[in-house]
């Protein structure tokens, strides 16, 4: 078998995970043989230096609709600023800052840099990124990593179709026997777990929770948030009733990375909820895809469920899937001054169920 022949139509794929790598890096890459772009986070400025004698003044900076909303546009869409000089504070500030606005005209986007910015998700990064368009061949020699926007589109579903378990085995965890399985593919930079606590029966609806990870909450107990309390109560509701499932997903931040999970909380202690903190990072209040989580499940033969869970959008999900989901369930973790405006954010603004005594508390922004 030829190398060619061994990538076959994985080709794509893996110019997209090589990309995600050289990104991840801050290092550029190239789409569609001629837009150079980088991440705009991760750029220092002998990385700068470097690229404003390759851009000659025809860079532009492409900031997420979020982003935009932020510093003032009245607009919701993605768009570009052009940088005549390529300065580091002004690139910082524009793509990060909290109280920045806007210093120039919202150019909209060319070939590329809606992929450009699809990259930027896809290595956990947030969705700033320098571009610049060049001459076909003025990197012809150049040793970056190449990638088109037709691959970058492509990839979240290849990776979702590639999904297969690689190992599992029996893992006896306190108060409960609980076989882990694990998944490749599918969402996110890491395998994908599924924790079959006891022995559910497959015939009937399975007590089933999707947790994405939380390093913060599910490993050290951060108080910030519900999410560890979520976990291993639904883990032990499973191991004293008939069993269940817990799929343990890597979308830390609700998708956004634990990177930029850690800066919006930076921009939590200044005052801003949950939302409005990921929004001034350029990102959308939910960039979670539970299509997969669903295949995971299919996978392990459940079919027919009974969701625990507050998150209305996660019962959508599943069900737009083809899965049944017979009944759901609320979890709810402890209140604490730490959480409760992050609590009432998602009720007020993302429609999560909570129970009464946080009804009681006055909704965010009252």
């Amino acid at each position: 078998m030829s190398f060619a022949s061994l990538l076959g139509a994985d080709a794509g794929a893996l110019s997209v995970d090589r990309a995600i790598s050289e990104f991840r890096a801050g290092r550029p890459v190239l789409i569609d043989a001629r837009v150079l772009v980088a991440p705009a986070e991760s750029l220092d400025e002998a990385a700068l230096v470097a690229l404003a004698g390759l851009t000659q003044g025809a860079a532009r900076l492409v900031l997420a609709g979020p982003r935009l909303q932020r510093l003032g546009a009245a607009r919701r869409d993605a768009g570009a600023l052009a940088l005549p000089r390529l300065e580091g504070a002004r690139i910082a500030r524009l793509a990060l800052a909290p109280k920045a606005a806007l210093d120039a005209p919202i150019l909209p986007l060319q070939t590329g840099e809606a992929a450009a910015l699809s990259l930027a998700h896809l290595a956990g990064l947030i969705p700033a990124v320098l571009t610049a368009d060049l001459p076909a061949d003025a990197l012809r020699n150049a040793p970056l990593a190449r990638v088109s926007t037709a691959d970058i589109e492509a990839y979240p579903a290849r990776r979702d179709a590639g999904l297969h378990i690689v190992s599992r085995a029996p893992v006896p965890l306190e108060g409960a026997q609980t076989q882990f399985v694990i998944f490749r593919g599918g969402e996110g930079l890491r395998d994908q777990v599924a924790v079959i606590v006891g022995e559910p029966d497959m015939t009937k609806p399975v007590p089933v929770r999707l947790h994405s990870a939380c390093l913060t909450g599910d490993l050290f107990g951060s108080l910030k948030c519900d999410c560890g309390d979520q976990l291993r109560m639904t883990a032990r509701r499973m191991a004293e009733e008939n069993g269940g499932v817990i799929l343990y997903l890597d979308q830390e931040g609700r998708g956004n990375g634990l990177a930029s999970k850690i800066k919006a909380y930076s921009l939590q202690a200044d005052g801003l909820d949950t939302y409005d903190a990921d929004a001034t990072l350029g990102f959308e209040d939910d960039h979670r895809n539970f299509a997969f989580a669903a295949d995971m499940l299919k996978k392990l033969g459940v079919t027919r469920v009974n969701l625990i869970t507050n998150n209305p959008r996660k019962v959508e999900a599943l069900r737009a899937a083809g899965l049944d989901v017979v009944s759901q369930q609320r979890v709810h973790g402890r209140t604490t001054p730490h959480n409760e405006a992050y609590l009432s954010a998602k009720r007020d603004r993302a429609g999560h169920a909570f129970d009464a005594d946080l009804a009681k508390k006055p909704k965010a922004g009252a």
